[in-house]
């Protein structure tokens, strides 16, 4: 069938079957050839590759991917757009779609059924507002994941891809950084989707580290004293730990981890890099602190 990168025939789907967007799903149908493209791209498909697509919508981009990819499993939450992707994806028997959240489909299992437990290549179109939970929820699992490549607010892929001393550094900067490299792909203006976002969105590429860029013993306490320092940003990092429940350590406790991690009394959380919170979480392991 024609492509739905066609706004007309987009249009034309939607109307045929009487969708309504709802807007708890975050709906936003992507209608650019262009920007399919540079996504396929980003992501690296080859005709080698099993590809997991997170929000296929009603197939747009899971046509291209399937001409793409060996071999393609689109995952949608929403069961009133499985007759339209029926429709739309009947030309590529490569696809199989499955109605569910993704955070409830076991991951490791469908990596080992359809690629034999090798890295996965992941393509996601997410809903803002799910944006981080998802991400977190694939590089935390440690499902086998060789990249992300995903269409986000263009603000969440500016904080995912910065460093220390800017206003958008945070937990999300580093968490994402501890597991992959961040690549900016491309700018989405709002006119590449029906309907119109609120909002402009960029693709990002996340490609997982080999190994992590930096050594520490508790991942947990390393996560937990990050959220704890941004919890409160205007506060110094010793007062943001000190008042919060994320970590269980007096003043006299964080005051010697900090001299262990070769850390200002004074120092602010936007201001440390993984490797500081990394230091900070050994030294807090070290004296018991968890």
């Amino acid at each position: 069938m024609e492509k739905l990168s066609n706004p007309q025939k987009t249009i034309e789907i939607i109307k045929k079957y009487g969708f309504t967007f709802q807007k708890k799903f975050g709906q936003n149908f992507l209608i650019d050839e262009h920007v399919i493209r540079k996504i396929i791209q980003a992501a690296g498909v080859t005709k080698e590759d099993y590809v997991l697509e997170i929000g296929p919508g009603i197939g747009t981009l899971t046509q291209y991917l399937a001409e793409a990819a060996r071999e393609v499993t689109a995952v949608e939450i929403d069961k009133k757009l499985l007759p339209i992707l029926e429709e739309t994806l009947a030309d590529h028997p490569n696809v199989q779609v499955i109605n569910n959240d993704i955070l409830k489909v076991d991951l490791k299992a469908l990596a080992q059924e359809k690629n034999g437990g090798r890295p996965i290549k992941v393509v996601a179109n997410l809903p803002y507002y799910i944006t981080t939970p998802i991400i977190m929820a694939l590089f935390e699992s440690h499902v086998p994941v060789e990249n992300i490549t995903v269409m986000v607010q263009k603000e969440v892929a500016e904080r995912m891809k910065v460093g220390p001393g800017s206003k958008e550094y945070g937990a999300l900067s580093l968490a994402v950084q501890y597991y992959a490299e961040p690549y900016l792909a491309a700018n989405v203006p709002v006119n590449c989707f029906i309907p119109r976002p609120n909002v402009d969105s960029a693709v990002i590429r996340l490609t997982r580290h080999e190994a992590p860029p930096v050594l520490v013993e508790d991942e947990g306490l390393m996560f937990r004293i990050i959220r704890a320092s941004f919890n409160q940003r205007r506060k110094t990092l010793l007062n943001g730990l000190r008042n919060s429940d994320l970590i269980t350590a007096d003043k006299e406790q964080i005051l010697e981890a900090f001299k262990m991690a070769g850390i200002p009394e004074n120092a602010r959380g936007e201001t440390l890099g993984l490797a500081e919170f990394a230091a900070l979480a050994n030294a807090f392991k070290a004296l018991g602190v968890s």
